[in-house]
């Protein structure tokens, strides 16, 4: 596989994989990165996958960039697209509309199709998580309907709650906490995603399913939140 590798500060390597949001190129930055956890090279502190590229971390104290590049370039070149192991796929529980999701009936307008058909659709397909980023746990998920593209919001909301699933542009994605944002909220979980100390519930690799529920099964599933924090 053709890679190109850049310096990124005094203590990482970036590997370009590919221009362009896709599910081949998101199979072979997973690869990469599981080639590289299995490795265990010495000296490397941590891996960060994105849409195209991956980052790699090292300890300077134990390695140098020219050992990491050529420690990256042996592993990319036994690995393709179909190398990447599957991940979890993880069930978000999510009520549609109302109070829940304020700007479906405007991403049904753009769409010209139903509310329901919206949230047929979006539930229907099993959602990669190619990379987390702008919050804590923010999963940017590969895979949206293309009748469901719809652009952002012109002027971001300045809160939007923990739970939020939303809609920019082509991608679809969870706000795991209270934030600014400008994504089209077409629902929401009641699942606690992020809180300081706990484990995220999924990874970079991983897949999302989005299962709808009704307002009377959602404030039953905030409860048991609540309690199991508590």
């Amino acid at each position: 596989m053709d890679i190109d590798i850049r310096p990124v500060g005094a203590c990482g390597a970036l590997v370009v994989l590919g221009s362009q949001i896709s599910e081949a190129t998101g199979a072979r930055v997973a690869a990469l990165e599981q080639a590289v956890r299995r490795a265990h090279i010495a000296g490397i502190t941590e891996s960060v996958p994105a849409f195209a590229s991956l980052l790699v971390r090292y300890d300077p104290l134990r390695t140098d960039y020219d050992s990491v590049c050529a420690a990256l370039r042996f592993l990319s070149g036994d690995i393709s697209s179909e190398g990447a192991q599957a991940g979890r796929t993880v069930d978000v529980p999510v009520c549609y509309g109302g109070a829940y999701g304020e700007d479906l009936p405007a991403v049904a307008r753009h769409a010209g199709l139903s509310e329901e058909e919206v949230i047929r659709l979006h539930s229907g397909r099993t959602y990669r998580i190619y990379m987390l980023g702008f919050l804590p746990g923010f999963p940017y998920l590969g895979g949206l309907d293309e009748r469901l593209f719809t652009p952002r919001l012109p002027t971001p909301r300045t809160r939007i709650p923990a739970g939020s699933v939303g809609i920019g542009g082509q991608q679809t994605g969870i706000y795991p906490m209270e934030s600014p944002g400008g994504w089209q909220l077409i629902g929401r979980t009641p699942l606690c995603l992020f809180a300081p100390g706990r484990k995220l519930p999924y990874a970079a690799g991983d897949s999302i399913r989005f299962v709808p529920i009704d307002a009377r099964e959602f404030e039953q599933l905030a409860v048991r939140e609540r309690e199991g924090r508590a």
